[in-house]
């Protein structure tokens, strides 16, 4: 019987220091997690919140429109409105000048759910970078949207 390849276990450890989607994921989920706990109060995922966010804009947006803000495909986002929808805090309406499009709004209750959020955002947001030294907030963003930008 042929042994099967081995990778050497420094390999492993080489990935796990330098693999920057590794670090990211970890990152995503520890913030994912934080902001799913402040903001269950008032019935939001962190996801959720972004999305309600995204939508709260003079006039209906495109579901390709929100999806490119929010870095997700529209298969992804059409699911993870379906729940918003359901709860009554976002609608999906056929575009009257274009019957291919769907636009996305915000309804009075989902305004209401984001001015209940937004405080508990900003104050958890204030926390989180209170933790962090001066200008790495800033740097951190702008290496995310780096990375963002390599598709």
């Amino acid at each position: 019987m042929t042994p099967s390849p081995q990778l050497a276990y420094a390999d492993t450890l080489h990935v796990k220091d330098h693999c920057l989607c590794l670090h990211a994921q970890r990152a995503a989920r520890a913030l994912a997690r934080r902001f799913d706990e402040a903001l269950r109060p008032v019935g939001l995922t962190n996801g959720q919140f972004s999305l309600l966010m995204s939508l709260n804009r003079p006039k209906p947006a495109s579901l390709g429109d929100v999806a490119g803000l929010l870095g997700s495909d529209r298969t992804t986002l059409t699911a993870a409105l379906k729940p918003l929808v359901r709860e009554g805090l976002a609608t999906v309406a056929t575009d009257p000048a274009d019957s291919r499009r769907r636009l996305i709004s915000l309804t009075a209750d989902g305004h209401a759910r984001l001015i209940a959020a937004l405080p508990i955002w900003k104050r958890e947001h204030h926390a989180l970078e209170a933790g962090m030294t001066a200008g790495q907030p800033d740097a951190l963003r702008q290496g995310l949207d780096h990375l963002a930008a390599f598709q």
